[in-house]
C-alpha cells in the first residue's frame, strides 16, 4: 500500500546543466519506484538542444514542469535571473522538498530561494571540495552545503569535509555516486563504432573537454592550454566536443578544426560516452568526466592544479597535470596503454545510489528520524 505522505508531497528537482541531468536520472527513477510525487524544473542554464534536451531523451527523464530558459551571462546576471524565475516556480508549485545537484549556478540559486522561503532542500554531491575558492563552483559548493537540510555524499572524503565544517549529525549520508548509476545503465548502449564512423576516426584517438573559467577566460591561459592540446594532437587525433562557453576564446588561441584536431558540436550523453569508451586518452577540465573515465578504465589527464574528486586519482585512472606537462603526460599514458583502475573501486559506486537517495528522501517525507544513518553508509 502506498504511503499518502509520499504521493501527496511534491518533490522538485532543479536541473540546469548537463551533469545535473545525469546525476538526477537515477534519483528520479528511485523516487518513482517508491511512489513519490515529483517534478523537474529545467532552468535552461544549458539552453542548447545538444547541451540539455537530448539528455532528457538519453536518460529517460520526464518532461519538466517548467523551463526557465535563463541562458548564459555573467555569474551575477545568470544567478539573478535564476533567483527570480525559481522563486516564482517554487511559490506556484509549493514543494515539500527541493533536490539540487552538483555545483552550478542553478544549484546555488535554488538553495538561496528555498532558504528564504523556508522550503526544505537536499543536495546531491555534497561535501566535494577543491579548497580553491578561485573556482566559482567551490563557492557554490560551500554555500549550498551550509544551507541544505539533507546532504548526500558520493565519497568518504566528502563526508569527512562536512564533518570538519561542523555539519550536524543526521544531515549527511554516504550514498555513492548517481552519475555512475547512469553510466552503468547506459553501458549496453555505449558502442564507439557509430560515432567513430560519423567523425571519420580510425585507430587511436583522444577526446578533450575544455571549459573551466581558469583555463579559457584569460587569453594567456587559453593560449597555453591550446598549445598543450596541439602538442597532444601531434601524437594522435584529438576530438573536442566544444562547450559553447569559451568557444570564441579558444578559437582565437588556435583551437580550430584541422588534420589532427576535430572540433565538433556538443554530443548527447550516450554518443559522448561511446566516444570516450573507445578513446585511448581523455583530456579534460571537467569534474564528471574524471568519474566516468575512472569507471570506464580510460586514461584521463585533468588539466587543473586540483580536483574536488580526489577519489578518481586514488581509485581510478585520473592524473592532474599542468598545460606544460600535458604533451609529455599524454605520451606516457599512450605508451602504457589501457588504464587499469584500482582493484578497490570507490565505495558504493555500484549502480544503486539513486535508490539509496530515494529511500532517505522517502524516510524524511514520512517524518522518520534520519540520525542513525548520519555520517555512515546508507545501504
Amino acid at each position: 500500500m502506498r504511503d499518502s505522505r509520499l504521493s501527496d508531497t511534491l518533490v522538485l528537482h532543479v536541473l540546469g546543466a548537463r551533469p545535473n541531468f545525469v546525476k538526477a536520472a537515477p534519483v528520479v527513477s528511485g523516487l518513482a519506484e517508491l511512489g513519490v510525487r515529483q517534478g523537474i524544473i529545467h532552468t535552461g542554464q544549458h539552453y542548447d538542444a545538444l547541451m540539455s534536451d537530448v539528455f532528457f531523451v538519453d536518460l529517460n527523464l520526464p518532461e519538466p514542469l517548467a523551463n526557465l530558459a535563463v541562458g548564459s551571462g555573467s555569474h551575477a546576471q545568470q544567478t539573478a535571473a535564476l533567483l527570480t524565475g525559481l522563486e516564482e516556480v517554487v511559490l506556484r508549485e509549493q514543494p515539500g522538498l527541493v533536490i539540487v545537484y552538483g555545483d552550478v549556478n542553478s544549484t546555488l540559486a535554488a538553495i538561496l530561494v528555498c532558504a528564504k522561503l523556508g522550503v526544505p532542500t537536499a543536495h546531491v554531491e555534497a561535501g566535494l571540495r577543491s579548497f580553491d575558492r578561485g573556482m566559482p563552483e567551490e563557492v557554490n559548493r560551500i554555500v549550498v552545503d551550509a544551507l541544505a537540510d539533507i546532504l548526500f555524499c558520493t565519497s568518504p572524503d566528502a563526508l569527512s569535509h562536512l564533518a570538519h565544517e561542523g555539519v550536524p549529525a543526521g544531515k549527511a549520508h554516504l550514498v555513492g555516486n548517481p552519475m555512475i548509476d547512469s553510466l552503468f545503465s547506459a553501458l549496453p548502449k555505449l558502442d564507439p563504432a557509430p560515432v567513430q564512423e560519423r567523425l571519420g576516426l580510425s585507430g587511436r584517438y583522444a577526446v578533450g573537454t575544455l571549459h573551466r573559467p581558469a583555463n579559457v577566460d584569460d587569453p594567456a591561459s587559453a593560449k597555453e592550454l591550446v598549445d598543450a592540446v596541439l602538442g597532444v594532437a601531434e601524437q594522435l587525433p584529438v576530438v573536442v566536443p566544444l562547450h559553447p562557453r569559451g568557444r570564441q576564446r579558444l578559437a582565437e588561441a588556435g583551437l580550430v578544426d584541422g588534420p589532427n584536431l576535430k572540433i565538433v558540436e556538443p554530443l548527447g550523453y550516450v554518443e559522448f560516452l561511446s566516444l570516450v569508451r573507445g578513446a585511448a586518452l581523455v583530456l579534460t577540465d571537467s569534474g564528471g568526466v574524471q568519474e566516468e573515465t575512472t569507471m570506464l578504465g580510460v586514461p584521463c589527464l585533468t588539466i587543473r592544479p586540483n580536483t574536488e574528486r580526489p577519489i578518481t586519482v586514488t581509485h581510478g585512472t585520473n592524473r592532474l597535470v599542468t598545460p606544460a606537462q600535458l604533451p609529455a603526460a599524454a605520451a606516457v599514458a599512450l605508451a602504457e596503454g589501457a588504464a587499469t583502475p584500482s582493484e578497490e573501486l570507490p565505495p558504493l559506486w555500484d549502480g544503486k545510489s539513486g535508490l539509496r537517495i530515494a529511500r532517505v528522501v522517502a524516510a524524511w517525507l514520512r517524518g522518520e528520524n534520519l540520525s542513525p544513518a548520519a555520517r555512515g553508509t546508507v545501504g
